[in-house]
């Protein structure tokens, strides 16, 4: 078995203002650092369908982006995010390449699978676009999981530096999903709280303090996230593979490094090894600074490696 790479030179086409941390540049620097990896199942990131979107986001929505949606230039949808001519083909083969994961993984078509695509997801609530954020693709992989496969019980862990709201809106009411983040707090987007449990105490909040380190961030997914994935014993994990807690990352205060994302990778993809078969799909969210992120999302990919081998 291998590990899939999905992704599209679409994702090169959503292009941000200039200055804006959600650049092209991102995935350049992801794509070049997995180039040397020789034994990835290299995938091209195929386009969503509109029943797969209309699983989490109201026709409405989709209607509102294609609207939005400008010919040249840039259409702004909130104070940071921006569409231009071709992000929405960007947006839909990031939840393609979510959902094709998820049908590879399931399949026994590859151990495991990392979506490199842009622009992210993890922000996006079921009909408001926000931070960067367009469809919620961790949370589609969840549900197409359990609709399409008939899965019970699927996970979703995020640990990017912000709290994927999204994420838990689109997962608030689904007893069949677990969402657990963690996340700087205070930090925008100011969700996040322990209390935020979901409708069926289904959602784990883990707010790190500003200048958390690597060893504090350990301590807290061994006593809180790893208890807690073996106690809800989920068919899958989705994990929202954020890098931004890097402590180069010039958008929060955490005080990761790399090797912090290779252990936590390592740990959820033990987890899954027990849990599940191995079974884990990885989509990219956040990190921008260019160099942290390309070096982050080596060594994440290094792990998926090594468990799906």
């Amino acid at each position: 078995m291998t590990t899939a790479l999905l992704t599209h030179d679409d994702g090169f086409r959503h292009v941000t203002p200039p200055g804006h941390p959600e650049q092209v540049a991102r995935l350049e620097h992801v794509l070049h650092a997995l180039a040397p990896m020789s034994d990835l199942k290299r995938v091209s990131a195929p386009m969503a369908s509109e029943s797969d979107l209309l699983r989490l986001h109201p026709r409405s929505y989709l209607d509102m982006l294609r609207s939005a949606l400008p010919e040249e230039g840039f259409a702004q949808l909130d104070a940071d995010t921006f569409l231009s001519p071709g992000s929405l083909d960007a947006a839909f083969r990031g939840a393609g390449a979510a959902v094709k994961a998820v049908d590879m993984v399931v399949a026994g078509e590859a151990g495991n699978a990392f979506c490199a695509m842009r622009p992210p997801g993890h922000h996006a609530e079921t009909e408001t676009p926000m931070g960067f954020c367009v469809f919620g693709n961790a949370a589609l992989a969840a549900r197409h999981a359990l609709d399409h496969h008939g899965m019970e019980r699927v996970a979703v862990v995020d640990f990017d530096v912000h709290h994927g709201n999204g994420t838990q809106d689109l997962l608030w009411d689904e007893r069949r999903a677990l969402f657990i983040s963690s996340h700087q707090m205070p930090l925008w987007p100011g969700t996040g709280a322990p209390d935020e449990r979901g409708a069926f105490d289904n959602v784990v909040n883990l707010p790190l303090a500003p200048g958390t380190g690597g060893a504090e961030m350990r301590a807290l997914y061994e006593a809180q996230v790893f208890p807690r994935l073996r106690a809800f014993a989920p068919e899958l994990v989705v994990v929202s593979a954020g890098f931004d807690a890097h402590a180069a990352d010039p958008l929060a205060n955490l005080e990761w490094r790399t090797e912090d994302f290779a252990w936590v990778t390592r740990e959820l993809c033990a987890f899954a090894a027990e849990l599940c078969g191995g079974r884990l799909v990885s989509v990219m969210e956040g990190g921008y600074d260019l160099e942290a992120l390309a070096a982050s999302v080596a060594a994440h990919v290094t792990e998926l490696r090594e468990a799906a081998a």
